[in-house]
């Protein structure tokens, strides 16, 4: 069993712990790590997205933040992230490797596989914006069945009125807009 910080609103730890699963039947509030991989091209970026596997509990079959997991109880935001690159897409990264751009809230309630699954998470948001090659990515096969460079205008433009292929979460892709277009 995966045991999760519970958190206050500002996302940092009571001194309670809960069960993932738990958390998600609940909606009990927990943190995240997200890590979006970019590469800038002449005056835009692109954005490497995961396809998440189908069997997944949420959002199975969609593209999705480019590695993102929960954070264990008593772990740090970016000892997640770092984990998390390496485990779904075999990127090993440094500390100094990442670039902190911001947080933002998940929250809402849907149903997968028959189930209600009630998400409600603060998650820290993380850019990576090192040359990838695709092609050498070792993917963790339980989480990921494949990765895809997008432009992110594109998938933002997307998101805003279909959902058919993205799971993308709003709010990290405005982060890292926000942040990328200060750079």
């Amino acid at each position: 069993m995966e045991y999760l910080d519970i958190v206050n609103e500002a996302g940092l730890p009571t001194g309670e712990t809960i069960e993932r699963s738990i958390a998600h039947r609940d909606g009990i509030l927990h943190r995240t790590a997200h890590v979006w991989v970019v590469r800038k091209n002449a005056d835009s970026f692109d954005i490497l997205l995961q396809k998440r596997s189908m069997q997944k509990e949420s959002f199975p079959g969609f593209y999705d933040t480019s590695s993102a997991g929960h954070i264990p109880a008593g772990d740090e935001p970016v000892e997640s992230a770092l984990r998390e690159l390496q485990e779904e897409l075999g990127i090993t990264a440094t500390l100094s490797d990442l670039q902190y751009a911001g947080m933002f809230r998940i929250r809402y309630e849907k149903e997968f596989h028959g189930s209600l699954f009630r998400d409600n998470e603060v998650t820290r948001v993380y850019v990576y914006d090192k040359p990838v090659d695709i092609t050498t990515l070792v993917l963790q096969a339980s989480e990921v069945d494949e990765v895809r460079w997008f432009p992110l205008e594109e998938v933002w433009e997307e998101i805003k009125t279909s959902r058919s292929r993205f799971c993308v979460p709003t709010g990290g892709l405005k982060v890292l807009r926000d942040y990328l277009k200060e750079r």
